[in-house]
């Protein structure tokens, strides 16, 4: 499984980094510290057997997709082990996401999950994950004083999964 993820602007990682450590510091789950996953928002995610089959894709968006604003309004649960927080689905995201898609539908031997295809796809940014039913009461007790954050997507990955690593990033105009 390989993920198309966006990224965001400096204050916005920041932010979502510091809401990723209090949820692991009051939950005592530190799997996201742990394996080093960074805030992320995944835009699709892409079975296929080969990343490098991916790859010369995933170069000719670049310089074809534009950054973006996303407003960061809510937090969530896939219960019971994942905390995460939500964007508003505005018209850009929905564009950014059907665009990736659409770039990545007729890649031979590969398959786009379908809960990451345009209209039954949820955005969510993780922040806690594997957590137990006592781990998410606590981070949700945690993200109480949770702030809607505007935010801004400034660049998308291509990375493998267990454990996330980087595989190509481009930064968008």
């Amino acid at each position: 499984m390989y993920l198309i993820s966006a990224y965001f602007d400096k204050n916005t990682t920041e932010k979502l980094q510091e809401y990723i450590c209090k949820i692991a510091e009051a939950s005592g789950n530190s799997f996201m510290l742990d394996n080093n996953v960074p805030p992320h928002m995944t835009l699709t995610a892409i079975e296929a057997r080969n990343v490098d089959v991916l790859v010369p894709t995933f170069e000719n968006l670049n310089n074809k997709l534009h950054g973006g604003d996303i407003s960061i309004i809510s937090v969530g649960q896939f219960m019971p082990k994942v905390i995460y927080a939500a964007p508003y689905l505005n018209q850009y995201l929905f564009n950014l996401q059907q665009d990736i898609c659409e770039a990545f539908a007729h890649i031979p031997e590969t398959t786009i999950s379908k809960y990451y295809r345009p209209l039954s796809w949820l955005p969510h940014i993780t922040l806690g994950k594997t957590l137990t039913i006592d781990q998410m009461n606590e981070a949700v007790k945690a993200m109480c004083d949770f702030k809607n954050i505007e935010a801004q997507i400034v660049r998308i990955g291509l990375a493998k999964v267990n454990p996330h690593e980087d595989v190509c990033n481009i930064k968008l105009i």
